[in-house]
C-alpha cells in the first residue's frame, strides 16, 4: 500500500479530461508554431524563423509537466 487514498473515479476523469484539454491546445499551439515558421522561412526570413524556433525551444523546455503533472504527494511509477 502506498498510503494514499484511492482516488475518486469521477474527479480522476475530470482531471484527465482537462490534462487532454491543456496538451491538445499545446499541440494546436506547436502546430501553429511551425506553420508562422515555414512562412517566415517562405517569405526569405530565416533569422526571424531561427529566433521563433528558439523562443518555442524555451517555452517547451518551461513545460516541465506538459503531458504527465508532477503531484509531489504521490510515489512516481
Amino acid at each position: 500500500m502506498n498510503g494514499l487514498p484511492p482516488p475518486d473515479p469521477e474527479a480522476e476523469i475530470h482531471r484527465l479530461a482537462r490534462e487532454l484539454e491543456s496538451a491538445e491546445a499545446y499541440e494546436m499551439r506547436l502546430r501553429q508554431l511551425i506553420v508562422d515558421v515555414r512562412d517566415m522561412l517562405a517569405d526569405g526570413q530565416p533569422a526571424r524563423a531561427l529566433s521563433m524556433l528558439n523562443d518555442a525551444l524555451r517555452t517547451i523546455d518551461d513545460q516541465t509537466d506538459v503531458v504527465a503533472p508532477h503531484d509531489a504527494k504521490r510515489p512516481p511509477g
